[in-house]
């Protein structure tokens, strides 16, 4: 990215100081999972008698209802809320990239095909394809991690293709072609680079839905399986147990809240801060 346009995202900062605290969010959220092995105590072990604790000084989130500590619990499930979270967002805005840019490119029968595949498969409900998938497929974060990706690309692929057209008609575009540089190497030198900004508001937004989806298969009991956590498996745990442990839902479905909207946040931000007429500024 050229100076111009991290000087116009430092300007949307700077008018929305809510950029700022999704900023402060994530980066505790990022290092609470990095350094979750400090965690006090052993997220899977189980004490019977200090079941259903209520948040104190010996255990700062309370427990559940097998006497794990609820705070350890939540820093190994924010790590791997968050892995998928990223994981997804790239293969999914990795795959919408590479089939965008092919299909706007090359346009004609090629274009066709691949934007009519992908109108298929925008048509049929993602969540329930996920949720046929984890059925079938082996339970585990890997697993997550590929369902997600795979069937999320699709906005960013029209975005992308969008973004495609527009570029490859641009002077330095046509200079390249005229010069007889191959259609792999414009791709990757000329259009991806001029289409960036695209691809990043795109990306911040697969991160926010990969975690909701996530912690949706997880909440249904199709995510990520006993005894690791995810805070949505946490909150999927917490459904029998709201009227006599309520902090066991509070704080997974606050974590997960913080997450989304801070990222969606700052995707609103990039979002202003590429658009032409501010670049023109």
């Amino acid at each position: 990215m050229n100076k111009t346009r991290w000087k116009n995202i430092y300007s949307e900062l700077k008018s929305n100081k809510l950029g700022y605290v999704s900023i402060a969010f994530l980066v505790i959220f990022i290092f609470a999972g990095i350094f979750a092995f400090l965690a006090p105590y052993d997220p899977n072990q189980i004490v019977v008698q200090d079941r259903l604790q209520a948040p104190s000084g010996v255990h700062f989130f309370g427990t559940d209802d097998y006497g794990r500590d609820y705070f350890s619990r939540a820093l190994y499930g924010g790590r791997v809320s968050l892995m998928v979270g990223f994981l997804a967002m790239i293969i999914a805005t990795g795959l919408g990239t590479t089939i965008g840019t092919i299909s706007g490119y090359f346009g004609g029968l090629l274009d066709n095909m691949l934007m009519r595949a992908v109108d298929i498969l925008m048509s049929i409900p993602a969540f329930l394809i996920m949720l046929i998938l984890s059925v079938y497929l082996k339970p585990g974060v890997g697993t997550v991690i590929l369902i997600i990706g795979l069937l999320t690309w699709m906005n960013t692929s029209r975005l992308v293709r969008a973004e495609t057209l527009s570029a490859k008609e641009r002077e330095f575009v046509l200079y390249a072609k005229v010069s007889g540089q191959s259609s792999f190497k414009i791709i990757i030198k000329h259009i991806i680079p001029s289409i960036l900004p695209t691809v990043i508001v795109s990306a911040t937004i697969n991160i926010a839905s990969a975690i909701l989806m996530e912690s949706s298969l997880s909440f249904l009991g199709l995510g990520v399986q006993q005894p690791n956590s995810t805070w949505g498996s946490m909150l999927n745990n917490a459904q029998g147990y709201l009227s006599d442990a309520p902090h066991l839902a509070i704080f997974p479905g606050i974590f997960i809240l913080l997450t989304v909207l801070s990222f969606n946040v700052l995707g609103d931000i990039f979002r202003v801060a590429f658009e032409p007429k501010l670049n023109q500024r």
